[in-house]
């Protein structure tokens, strides 16, 4: 996939207008896996431990609709325990989702991302491409490129273990969706 396409997805689901005291970055990731089968994780914002791997537990609060909240626990390591989210989006049309951070104990204010999933073909096979963006203030003692390279790298990584769990599960040929696990 070229990255004009990429570009395209990007301009249409993933508009964030980021103030002068916030940053704002977008992460694309190929997965050797069929689309259906990414998204059945990725729309379970009650389940995020199934692919992330910096949540430890998962609490939500309600019906899986716009507004529901989730209570997260975060692994050791990272600064923060707890994260309060709200669902802002789920299509499973179009294949996005969107969380706003609403409390906790971090420095991750005014944070929101989105994660759109696309088909695409990866060495003759289905696959999926990801692209997560995400806008968030820059804390006081922090700069914009500090910030940015802070939230890249945990969503690198939860990019990195949701191609590892989808593929996973593709190779074994275990392409419906990972409802029941």
């Amino acid at each position: 996939m070229n990255g004009d396409v990429a570009a395209e997805y990007i301009k249409r689901h993933h508009n964030h207008d980021p103030a002068d005291h916030q940053c704002s970055s977008a992460l694309i990731k190929h997965i050797k896996a069929p689309l259906h089968l990414v998204w059945s994780l990725v729309r379970r914002f009650d389940q995020p431990q199934k692919y992330k791997p910096f949540v430890s537990r998962c609490v939500a609060q309600g019906n899986l609709e716009i507004g529901c909240l989730r209570k997260v626990d975060v692994k050791s390591g990272l600064p923060a325990t707890t994260s309060t989210e709200r669902l802002e989006l789920l299509n499973d049309d179009e294949h996005l989702l969107s969380i706003r951070i609403v409390g906790g104990d971090h420095r991750l204010k005014n944070y929101s991302s989105i994660i759109s999933l696309h088909p695409e073909v990866i060495d003759g096979r289905p696959g999926t491409l990801a692209i997560e963006s995400f806008v968030v203030d820059v804390p006081d003692g922090n700069t914009k490129d500090e910030t940015c390279y802070f939230v890249e790298a945990l969503i690198k990584c939860n990019l990195k273990s949701l191609a590892d769990v989808s593929e996973r599960h593709a190779v074994q040929d275990r392409t419906e969706p990972i409802d029941h696990l």
